[in-house]
């Protein structure tokens, strides 16, 4: 594992928040499970989501807004802005050498028949430039993402699992004051 600069350059997190995590009844409330219907195991009227309000009269927040809050972050368009800054001119460069082998091989077929040596020609050179230009940009896209966005991003996503974990604690304390008032 790298050592990474900046925020907690001494300490490495090696499990990911959100790799356990399953699929089916994301989103569904805590009273809800695989095979159950909304009203959880018993049947009987279980909340699936948060109430509006804390006992202390402030919204609560829902998932979307923390979401919502990580978009408008600064670090959020950061990591965006590394990424677009990335793609476009790799997804134009690449499109504008495919479209000039397409150009060449339909327009100038005597010089794509140019024999370069033995029976390889300058068609084949090209065709094989696009396999390889293929690889070196997949290796290219994989090494600026993983120096230059995905500590960031895991910052991100870390910052929205502990979010997370405080509203659903929130949520639960909200349960049981109004099942203590019952």
């Amino acid at each position: 594992m790298d050592k990474h600069e900046g925020r907690d350059a001494g300490t490495i997190r090696l499990d990911d928040p959100w790799y356990d995590a399953l699929a089916v009844g994301w989103g569904e409330g805590e009273g809800a499970g695989v095979g159950e219907g909304p009203g959880g195991a018993a049947g009987g009227g279980a909340e699936t989501s948060p109430p509006s309000s804390s006992p202390g009269g402030a919204p609560a927040r829902a998932a979307s807004d923390i979401y919502l809050e990580v978009q408008r972050s600064a670090a959020f368009q950061e990591v965006r802005g590394r990424y677009r800054r990335f793609v476009v001119p790799a997804t134009v460069g690449f499109f504008l050498w495919y479209v000039a082998y397409v150009v060449a091989a339909t327009t100038a077929p005597g010089m794509m028949a140019r024999p370069v040596f033995g029976s390889v020609n300058v068609a084949l050179l090209a065709g094989l430039g696009q396999f390889l230009s293929t690889f070196l940009l997949t290796w290219a896209y994989a090494r600026h993402a993983r120096l230059r966005r995905d500590r960031a991003a895991l910052d991100l996503r870390w910052t929205v699992f502990e979010q997370e974990q405080v509203r659903r604690a929130d949520a639960g304390e909200r349960s049981r004051a109004r099942g203590a008032g019952r």
